[in-house]
């Protein structure tokens, strides 16, 4: 099950189904290749009260990236609270700790156990609208 927002002002823009009556909040985000990477934004901007993060809000961005023709699925507790940065190429430098590969974080490597995973983690929707 896919569900919408009722409102424009909600801090995501679908909830997917992930069993127990359980949903998955996700801003949907475009990405950019830029420097080796695909970079999307992680906050939203309040007209009125400036940049606001995604953090308790939504649990996964859901990116897009037109020039790569890729999606990726990324937990909004992993990224930081402006850009984020998911690597398609290796750093020059070799380093990999700390690093976000973009093949990391493919959809298709999105099993129902590993979204399930992000429910445990976060605070995601029951069917009531009230926080799991």
């Amino acid at each position: 099950e896919v569900l919408l927002p009722f409102s424009r002002s909600s801090a995501y823009d679908v909830a997917v189904a992930v069993g127990d009556h359980r949903f998955l909040r996700i801003q949907c985000k475009c990405g950019h290749v830029r420097d080796g990477c695909v970079v999307f934004n992680t906050a939203g901007t309040d007209h009125g009260s400036g940049p606001r993060d995604y953090q308790g809000r939504a649990d996964l961005f859901g990116v897009r990236c037109p020039e790569l023709g890729r999606t990726f699925l990324v937990p909004v507790a992993i990224a930081p609270r402006s850009s984020m940065g998911l690597r398609v190429k290796s750093p020059k430098n070799g380093q990999r700790s700390r690093v976000h590969f973009a093949a990391d974080y493919e959809i298709a490597l999105w099993t129902v156990d590993r979204l399930r995973g992000v429910v445990r983690s976060s605070s995601s929707l029951h069917l009531d609208g009230e926080p799991a």
